[in-house]
């Protein structure tokens, strides 16, 4: 019998553990975790009725393979999207907030009345972004950061005071460093089809309009998702469903690999307390400095390229009080807060509105971001001096000053990784050193997207191509 060996038990890893096991039935699988349990990033409390995200709360619907996989694990009718009653978030600027103007699309603002009005953007900082449609195109030989192509295209201010605070609630990371590239090709792209992009948001629309005059189509339409979905109870709804599935694999917790060696046409995969798995294929699924690390013996210029892909370390702190503790109405989704305010927290989601449920009734639950891109040493700051952080925050933002019911802090050390300037290229090099190595492949949020449907994707795709390996190999 065939085995792989999977090498981390993430979203991507017990992604790929659930694919083999219906792609392939006959192949042995062995997923290796150093954590005491599953999940990775995915951790969820539930307790005297709220539910709290430790890492993400929610994944994006229009990339397939979320619902995808919660429509094969049966729990498409347990998605829900955000709050439709209030939806409104908000943006700070110089300790005050101001609501995100609507119609924004891929950052880029997609609609004229709403940016008119906002006082979030001077007068200035308007006209400067109008001038989008006259500047032409540039030729560029390479990339350019993220805060290069706004500020060429809309300006500094537009990009300082909406697309930065934006950009990083996804990544937690610095424009000035992300790659254009890596990060948002389609606006590249906009600008390259169209001239600039408010030509390319203008012919959108026009399509738009002209598709509304073709007939309705006989066939039923798909389901409208809300942008952003997520299970009732939490996303651990989806990590405890696939450990549900994969029970008669081999799951072997709080076990580290060391090191990963070539044997033969296979591997051996080499376990901290001196065992050893043999493996036919093996699918790393872990962070890329952790994969640098098992690979470096096996090959040194893979292992570079892995090491020099950058991580953020970041920390969720929780806190719940009653509603007569919170003098401020939690009247939106929270609010973001751009890196030129000078703040460790970068933005503050008021839980208990985006998603109602996740409180008692008469209750808040609001959670905070902390922590950026060159900002590491926020998450060394012991569990009193960060509520004590999050708790000025919400002083000064919403003027609680009672102490929270309960809270809950997560440290997410090298938690997200940043794809800085030469992404693209050190991708390649990975890419090719892999082919150098038949049967050895990696998969999760280091390479071509951070969200959970990007992981899912990612470990479903390992997955295939290990299929598709060993069956050419048989």
């Amino acid at each position: 019998m065939k085995r792989v060996v999977i090498v981390g038990g993430g979203i991507a890893g017990l992604s790929a553990a659930y694919r083999l096991k219906h792609g392939a039935p006959d192949v042995a699988i062995t997923l290796i975790e150093s954590d005491r349990r599953l999940g990775g990033k995915i951790v969820t409390d539930r307790v005297d009725g709220f539910v709290i995200e430790g890492g993400p709360d929610t994944f994006l619907s229009y990339k397939p393979r979320g619902i995808g996989l919660c429509r094969e694990l049966g729990l498409e009718d347990r998605l829900h999207g955000t709050n439709e009653k209030i939806r409104r978030t908000y943006v700070m600027r110089r300790g005050k907030l101001y609501d995100l103007p609507e119609g924004l699309t891929g950052l880029i603002p997609s609609r004229f009345g709403p940016m008119i009005k906002t006082g979030l953007i001077s007068p200035w900082g308007k006209l400067r972004m109008g001038l989008d449609y006259f500047i032409p195109p540039k030729s560029l030989n390479g990339d350019e950061s993220l805060a290069q192509f706004v500020e060429r295209r809309l300006g500094r201010e537009l990009y300082e005071r909406l697309i930065e605070p934006l950009m990083s609630g996804i990544y937690a990371g610095d424009g000035e460093q992300l790659s254009l590239g890596a990060t948002f090709p389609q606006l590249r792209q906009t600008e390259l089809e169209h001239g600039s992009l408010v030509k390319g948001m203008l012919a959108t629309k026009r399509k738009a309009q002209r598709s509304h005059g073709f007939p309705m189509p006989l066939t039923a339409p798909k389901k409208t998702w809300p942008a952003f979905v997520t299970p009732a109870t939490g996303l651990a709804e989806i990590i405890e469903a696939l450990q549900a599935r994969l029970l008669d694999t081999d799951i072997q917790l709080d076990t580290r690999v060391t090191r990963v060696d070539q044997a033969g046409a296979g591997y051996r995969v080499l376990l901290e307390d001196g065992r050893f798995v043999a493996a036919d294929a093996v699918i790393l699924a872990t962070p890329a400095y952790a994969t640098a690390y098992l690979v470096v013996g096996l090959d040194p210029q893979m292992a570079q390229a892995l090491k020099d892909i950058p991580y953020a370390s970041t920390a969720t702190v929780s806190v719940a009080y009653p509603l007569k503790d919170i003098p401020r109405p939690l009247n939106g989704y929270g609010y973001i807060i751009p890196r030129a305010e000078g703040r460790s927290i970068l933005a503050c989601t008021w839980t208990s509105t985006k998603f109602p449920h996740r409180a008692p009734e008469g209750y808040g639950l609001i959670r905070a971001f902390i922590g950026r891109a060159g900002d590491d040493d926020v998450i060394a700051r012991s569990d009193e001096e960060l509520l004590g952080l999050v708790r000025a925050e919400l002083h000064n933002v919403l003027g609680i000053t009672a102490a929270p019911l309960r809270h809950r802090i997560f440290r997410w050390p090298k938690a997200m990784p940043q794809y800085t300037l030469g992404h693209l290229d050190r991708l390649a090099v990975i890419e090719r050193r892999l082919t150098q190595h038949p049967g050895l492949f990696v998969a999760g949020n280091a390479y071509r997207g951070i969200g959970l449907p990007d992981c899912i994707a990612s470990g479903e795709q390992a997955a295939d191509k290990v299929v598709s390996y060993l069956s050419a190999n048989l």
